[in-house]
């Protein structure tokens, strides 16, 4: 399942002993968010960049037997710390048999504390997940939230992005899901898609409001250097991007559609119920610390970020060499700042202008006085409650404003 960010593995010493202990930054009293990266899937889909590799047999026993030597080693590392939430991301973690996603849930536990009501979400694609035997599974284990890959109500639309479910299937997972007792299910939509209209999306939303999931992640189509529908959209390919206007239209009337039915639109891409935002993925913007597990995986642990080796042979050479060889790098000041902003601004609450002055002294409204009044004369910014927040409009700009007012002079 695609996700905004993507991964580079550079072979450089992990987490040195040296400056703050890893058990001291890992717990700050809420619990520490913990992703574990399933690399596999049935075929990759055409927009996806993101690591992942054909599923067999034994090369999923090496990653099993790895990942659990890597839960083991963490465990210790971090002294046994708290966990707030747990994600299964990939990849295609519904490939993973219940028997093996058991065995990895219960050295979770033996190496973690799970903190009282932890969420622990799983991805599944609809076409590996369709018997409600496996969601029952799930739940069984501790399993709370389920986050569906459906990204289309147009069997036309799968086929051009590559995927290996129908929508059909898509309709029967989330009915099998809810049969077995899920009450929490987050949906996966994609917009912008070649030759989509504002009409096409806003009756998808209408839809899928209509099948009441806890959760909606609407995500813009974005066109990945390599990937098969970058080639087939660019210059010479047999695809066609709707354009900018349609696409801006889409992301504000298919928002506003959302909310007034009763979705909170809490982050640029992402709506929820009333208690249902994503717990993990919140975390991630409030600037938690988070570790993440499996190949390609990154984390954040105090001042410092590394990357798990993506290829077999490097987590292999990784885990075996007690996690030494991922990529790291020491957060500045100035980094935490910008990371801050950025991700703030992506989010409903937007920016707290208190806490940015705590940080570096300065009154960000009068330092960017000329950006922000400019932003606010064309409604793209507003101001309330001590928080700078971007509009919708703004949101659909947002790359550009986060840059000016995070980066920008």
């Amino acid at each position: 399942m695609g996700r905004i960010y993507g991964e580079n593995v550079p072979v450089r010493p992990a987490f040195p002993d040296a400056g703050a202990k890893p058990a001291q930054v890992a717990d700050n009293g809420k619990g520490l968010l913990l992703y574990i990266h399933v690399p596999f899937c049935r075929a990759r889909c055409h927009y996806c960049s993101f690591h992942s590799q054909s599923f067999d047999q034994a090369t999923f026993a090496w990653y099993l037997s790895l990942l659990l030597k890597e839960i083991e080693l963490w465990g210790r590392r971090l002294h046994r710390p708290k966990l707030r939430t747990i994600y299964f991301g990939g990849g295609t973690p519904s490939l993973i048999p219940l028997a093996q996603l058991d065995r990895i849930m219960k050295a979770l536990n033996k190496a973690f504390v799970l903190k009282p009501g932890v969420e622990a979400t799983i991805e599944a694609n609809p076409d590996s997940a369709q018997d409600v035997s496996y969601f029952r599974g799930l739940l069984s284990m501790g399993f709370n939230r389920l986050s569906l890959g459906m990204q289309s109500l147009k069997d036309a639309d799968l086929q051009v992005m590559g995927r290996p479910h129908s929508v059909a299937m898509a309709y029967q997972a989330f009915d099998q899901a809810r049969r077995a007792g899920f009450g929490n299910i987050g949906l996966d939509l994609i917009w912008g898609l070649p030759g989509q209209k504002l009409k096409v999306w806003l009756d998808q939303l209408r839809i899928v409001s209509e099948m009441r999931p806890e959760h909606i992640s609407a995500y813009n189509l974005t066109l990945e250097e390599g990937t098969v529908m970058a080639r087939r959209c660019g210059e010479g390919g047999d695809l066609t991007l709707p354009l900018d206007q349609e696409q801006g239209r889409m992301f504000v009337y298919g928002a506003e559609f959302l909310e007034s039915v009763g979705y909170l639109h809490y982050e640029v891409s992402n709506f929820a119920r009333m208690g249902f935002m994503s717990v993990h993925n919140s975390g991630y913007w409030d600037g938690s610390d988070y570790l993440g597990l499996g190949p390609s995986a990154v984390s954040t642990l105090g001042r410092r970020r590394f990357t798990v080796p993506r290829y077999m042979d490097e987590y292999d050479a990784y885990v075996r060499g007690e996690l030494v060889g991922s990529d790291y790098e020491e957060l500045t000041d100035d980094i935490l700042l910008e990371e801050m902003v950025m991700l703030s601004l992506r989010t409903g609450k937007g920016l707290d202008l208190k806490e940015y002055r705590k940080r570096t002294g300065f009154d960000l409204v009068k330092r960017k006085e000329q950006l922000i009044s400019a932003l606010h004369r064309e409604n793209l910014v507003r101001i309330s409650g001590g928080r700078l927040r971007l509009t919708k409009n703004g949101m659909l700009v947002s790359n550009v404003i986060i840059e000016r007012l995070a980066f920008g002079d």
